[in-house]
């Protein structure tokens, strides 16, 4: 058996799942709005972000929740085609949850999402700090671990010294993600 899909949509690149493999997932809030400013909110979006990662058998490497945007990655499944149900239960249920919730009523809350799989190690390390300290990159904070919305703390106080190391050596400055949030 062949792990190795593509996937085409109308209008898009086709998208490669691999078994497996890691992907680096971006979402935004529709029209850039600002949806998620509060902490509760974003607290809600990471468990549901932890909810549907652990459904659908994906497993979280990092993530970043934003006040209009979020970024993971995470490592597939042997069936990676479930990335696109992950992304949709996760999208379902953080908007439901937030309508009632808020009160935020007819909106459209998710705009889209772009994913990567990731198949260079440099990418992929370079990909991993960019997600775990995100927060800093968007000026929320001066020490990623003190972003209670990210993987920045789980990650440092987590890994093992070499690991870290690696990650905390990767270029980030020069990958290109759609962050202009």
């Amino acid at each position: 058996m062949n792990d190795e899909i593509y996937l085409t949509y109308p209008h898009n690149p086709p998208h490669l799942f691999l078994a497996n493999a890691s992907y680096m997932v971006t979402a935004g809030a529709f029209q850039k709005e600002h949806y998620f400013q509060s902490p509760d909110i974003r607290k809600l979006i990471c468990q549901i972000l932890f909810d549907m990662s652990e459904r659908f058998e994906w497993q979280l490497e990092a993530w970043a929740v934003l006040a209009n945007h979020y970024h993971f990655i995470a490592r597939a499944p042997k069936d990676a085609g479930t990335l696109v149900g992950f992304i949709k239960a996760l999208h379902s249920k953080t908007a439901i949850e937030m309508r009632k919730r808020s009160g935020i009523t007819g909106k459209i809350i998710w705009q889209n999402y772009w994913d990567t799989c990731l198949t260079y190690e440099k990418s992929y390390l370079s990909r991993l700090s960019y997600v775990h300290f995100n927060p800093v990159k968007h000026g929320l904070v001066e020490k990623a671990e003190n972003y209670p919305f990210c993987s920045a703390k789980w990650f440092m106080e987590g890994s093992p010294n070499e690991w870290r190391e690696k990650i905390l050596k990767a270029p980030c400055d020069r990958i290109k993600v759609d962050d202009d949030f």
